[in-house]
């Protein structure tokens, strides 16, 4: 069964591109000549390690500047079974969650095509 993608807002742009562990690894490599491929390989797992530790223990990570990650809980709930319509019962969840900082919001804000005045589409109402 295949899943409709979900909407974009109007005016972003597509990007398909995400950055992979593997590619982090390799930017930070590039910009840290000291390190070879190796330490960088381990600083980047010792670190997300470190992260998924905490969370897993139900601590909050803070990083200034950047954002923060907390754990969710999900209440239980009553779902529906979609191929037979039969109630069932989804327990309790905790999921991790992510709250960007100020200054990740402004840096990413910033990277939004700009609309020329001549380009924005009036709506009358």
């Amino acid at each position: 069964m295949s899943r409709r993608p979900l909407p974009r807002p109007r005016g972003l742009p597509v990007t398909r591109d995400a950055m992979t562990r593997s590619d982090l690894v390799a930017e930070l490599a590039e910009r840290f000549a000291q390190l070879t491929q190796r330490d960088t390989e381990f600083a980047v797992k010792t670190i997300l390690d470190a992260m998924s530790d905490a969370l897993a223990r139900g601590h909050r990570i803070e990083i200034r500047g950047f954002g923060s990650f907390s754990i969710n809980r999900r209440p239980p709930r009553v779902g529906r079974n979609p191929r037979s319509g039969e109630q069932v019962t989804i327990p309790e969840k905790l999921v991790p969650h992510f709250k960007p900082g100020k200054a990740l919001r402004e840096a990413v804000d910033h990277q939004l095509p700009v609309v020329a005045s001549s380009d924005a589409v009036q709506v009358e109402s």
